[in-house]
């Protein structure tokens, strides 16, 4: 169980790759104490008549266990493609009737 009003000074600073073999990791996934703005983290406390089983989920901040341990980013090649070329033009026949401007 996650206790709210014990805050672990030492765990604020340890590093992922201090417990796991890590590759191309950013700085928010090497420091996961650096993520904010989880339920639990906020002041006042969501009223509990309004919590579902979902809102579980984000509940908690990720800890040096839970974040990836490698980070293999996307190569944005179609994209830039698609800027220059841009995007498709229908050039077929329009066969459909015009709605009336009345």
């Amino acid at each position: 169980m996650y206790c709210e009003n014990i805050i672990d000074k030492e765990n604020q600073f340890q590093k992922t790759s201090d417990f796991y073999r890590t590759c191309n990791l950013p700085k928010r996934f090497e420091y996961p104490s650096w993520f904010y703005g989880y339920g639990i983290q906020r002041t006042p406390p969501i009223n509990p008549f309004y919590r579902t089983t979902s809102s579980d989920y984000g509940r908690y901040p990720p800890t040096i266990h839970s974040v990836p341990t490698s980070f293999y980013p996307t190569v944005q090649e179609f994209t830039k493609v698609m800027a220059k070329a841009g995007n498709y033009r229908n050039y077929s026949l329009n066969v459909g009737i015009d709605p009336s401007v009345i």
